[in-house]
């Protein structure tokens, strides 16, 4: 008996350690989803953080001006490239969980058809946005490499339904580190915002050519047909997605678009000099929403109590990271933008300490979505994007012109503290949730506690003076210590 159990143990410890297992095979329920979600966060880690680099270097290199162009276009592409997916992808996991392989070839050719015309329709459009001829060109080439780049979406989504996202996340790190690597030899080499199009174009193509002949080799032979029943089954299902990500793209592109087309192409460059950096600190919400959402829905299933719990967990995780990312972002601004661009940046530093807050609100907000979302309540998470969308182009129509960076920033803040106020009521309206309640209270409380001490300490010349990484990490240790002793002190309280 004593031998079985010293047998079972080494074989759990096997099984532990049996990395290969673990991370490449699909066994369990549980130990696939935490197999997808593992190579999910991998792969947009690093495709993050490397466009990070980049876009970082080229801002240096090519300065605010030319950078300005750069993003401009990126922008403007933005807007309409949303059209050639068209909520199709999530669909597509959805559906073809099942077995629909026939259907995918279809799928296939609809894809190209949406994405050429979404390319003539900015090409057109092209014509009316700028009278610069070489940002007008740089569009056209990046219109077709952003295309091209996102064409994969289609083999992702159809890996998805096939719970086979490790194939995703290879592929994926693979593109940025080609796309990434020939952007830094061109931007050192032969800077200009057109050959650096022409390089996002060239290692696009390629990889897209080398994940389609994996896929049609390891996965599913490619061949196109043209079922028109088809097309409109999954055009019926996906039309809300679709109009949802529209909205959001213009929400999120729309004020640079205006400035560049109002003439402002530096402040263009040195507002999103300052939005790069902030979109990186989004990318915990990414990690703790995928994290908390097998959770939740699990929950809702089975009591309002477990639900309302564990959406706690969730509330409290962000305002956990919000209040101390908002203090310390609006403090150590002038050092982060120093430190990451040069002084010719000092432009975007206000912009940062303003856009930084619309992180927070963001951080705050994305509970409330997930709780919507687990509710089968997404409409009205559309008609939140509409309404605040609406607002955000009426505001920068006026701002801009009079503000221009500054404008679009304080709009932006506007924006989603009015789109998390309506989600806010559609959840205490159409959900169980109560986001008011003792708990959230207490940790709101001993955050806004621990950030206040955060914010006297880094204030001090001795540490605001150091190199910003340290000053970070000093905050960072500072808040969590005073956060984790107000935990404990209220835990203790309570228990008793």
């Amino acid at each position: 008996m004593i031998k079985n159990q010293k047998k079972k143990g080494f074989n759990l410890i096997r099984d532990f350690f049996d990395v290969k297992s673990l991370l490449l095979n699909n066994q369990t329920i549980k130990q696939t989803i935490f197999k997808n979600v593992f190579w999910l966060t991998i792969a947009e880690g690093i495709d993050r953080l490397l466009k990070l680099f980049l876009i970082i270097y080229i801002a240096r290199i090519l300065g605010a001006t030319e950078y300005g162009k750069f993003t401009f276009a990126l922008a403007f592409i933005s807007l309409s490239t949303i059209l050639s997916d068209f909520g199709l992808s999530p669909i597509i996991t959805r559906e073809f969980s099942g077995e629909k392989e026939k259907e995918f070839s279809s799928l296939l050719s609809l894809k190209i058809f949406l994405s050429l015309g979404t390319l003539i329709l900015i090409i057109i459009s092209s014509f009316f946005i700028t009278p610069d001829p070489l940002i007008r060109k740089v569009i056209w080439i990046l219109a077709i490499y952003v295309l091209i780049n996102s064409f994969p979406e289609i083999v992702y989504a159809f890996l998805r339904a096939r719970q086979r996202m490790e194939y995703e996340s290879l592929a994926k790190i693979s593109q940025a580190l080609v796309v990434t690597g020939a952007g830094f030899f061109v931007v050192l080499n032969f800077p200009s915002i057109e050959n650096l199009s022409y390089s996002y174009l060239f290692t696009s193509t390629i990889a897209l050519i080398f994940i389609l002949i994996f896929f049609h080799l390891r996965i599913q032979p490619l061949n196109l047909s043209f079922n028109k029943t088809i097309w409109q089954k999954f055009f019926r299902l996906s039309w809300p997605l679709g109009l949802t990500a529209i909205f959001e793209g213009i929400l999120v592109n729309i004020d640079s678009t205006m400035m560049g087309y109002f003439g402002q192409i530096t402040q263009t460059g040195w507002y999103n000099a300052a939005y790069k950096i902030v979109n990186v600190s989004l990318i915990p919400i990414f990690l703790i929403s995928q994290s908390f959402f097998p959770a939740l829905s699990i929950a809702f299933k089975e009591s309002k109590e477990k639900f309302q719990k564990i959406w706690n967990y969730q509330m409290e995780t962000m305002i956990l990271l919000a209040l101390p990312l908002v203090v310390g972002g609006i403090v150590l601004a002038p050092k982060i933008i120093d430190f990451i661009y040069n002084s010719s940046y000092t432009p975007s530093i206000l912009a940062f300490q303003i856009l930084i807050i619309m992180a927070g609100v963001i951080f705050l907000g994305t509970p409330f979505d997930s709780a919507l979302i687990i509710s089968n309540q997404q409409k009205k998470l559309f008609w939140a994007t509409v309404v605040a969308t609406v607002i955000n182009i009426i505001l920068n129509l006026i701002l801009i012109p009079k503000f221009s960076l500054y404008g679009a920033a304080f709009v932006t803040i506007i924006t989603y503290l009015l789109g998390v106020f309506l989600v806010f009521k559609f959840t205490t309206k159409f959900t169980s949730i109560q986001p008011f309640n003792l708990k959230l209270l207490l940790s709101l409380i001993g955050a806004g506690l621990s950030s206040t001490i955060m914010y006297l300490v880094i204030t001090r010349p001795v540490i605001y003076y150091l190199n910003v990484i340290l000053s970070i990490l000093i905050g960072a240790g500072i808040y969590l210590i005073c956060f984790l002793g107000y935990k404990k002190m209220m835990d203790k309280f309570f228990s008793y």
